[in-house]
């Protein structure tokens, strides 16, 4: 009896990698567990607290220069370190903070962007003031659907570095006097708290992101 050959598998399609159960992810989270764990639990999903929109503001200006995954290894440090990134105790923060958390080696000890996250940090009680919140701040700067991709694949997430609505974002935020909100890191900061789904298809979060996104109660003053 001759045995008929198998089925040859299904490519995955690119961009994505599938995990030993054949779960399929974007690839950008491959590297490590908690990379992936961030990519399932949190990147993409749409927030509105106040305190993880700022820390990822403050986290997102660390970056540059380097990779995600290297703050994120640190994140437990940076939150240590940044009074669990409550702007009000971090706007309280004088010079003697800046040498205490330049000698800090849980986080990422660049002098500028310590400064400027004690500096953001004053910006945020001032958006407060204005908005009622910072999420209601940055939520007005959400792209309309037409002005999004149809389909995010990944050729063209390889494009989307920037967009309108992160410039808008940036711009604003550099004219009420913060730093390191370039329209490219401002555009990460958008994939990484929902305002935009970047997830590639196939990836099988992309679909519980758009779910929390429709479930989402828009935040208000």
């Amino acid at each position: 009896m001759t045995l008929a050959a198998p089925e040859p598998a299904t490519p995955m399609p690119a961009g994505l990698f599938a995990d030993e159960a054949g779960c399929p992810r974007c690839s950008w989270c491959q590297a490590t567990p908690l990379y992936r764990h961030y990519h399932d639990r949190e990147w993409g999903f749409p927030v509105v607290d106040d305190r993880r929109l700022f820390e990822k503001l403050c986290l997102e200006g660390f970056q540059a220069g380097l990779s995600w995954l290297t703050i994120l290894n640190r994140r437990e440090g940076f939150r240590a370190a940044f009074a669990g990134f409550d702007a009000e105790a971090i706007a309280a923060f004088d010079a003697q903070d800046v040498e205490r958390l330049v000698q800090d080696t849980a986080i990422v000890r660049h002098r500028g962007k310590i400064e400027s996250t004690i500096h953001n940090a004053r910006r945020v009680l001032e958006l407060r003031r204005e908005f009622g919140s910072l999420a209601h701040y940055v939520w007005r700067f959400e792209p309309a659907a037409v002005d999004r991709p149809r389909r995010i694949t990944r050729e063209v997430a390889r494009t989307l570095v920037t967009s309108p609505a992160s410039v808008a974002l940036s711009k604003d935020l550099k004219q009420r006097g913060w730093s390191f909100v370039g329209p490219t890191t401002m555009y990460a900061f958008m994939q990484a708290m929902g305002l935009v789904n970047d997830h590639l298809e196939g990836c099988h979060v992309r679909a519980a992101a758009l779910d929390a996104r429709q479930a989402l109660d828009m935040p208000c003053a």
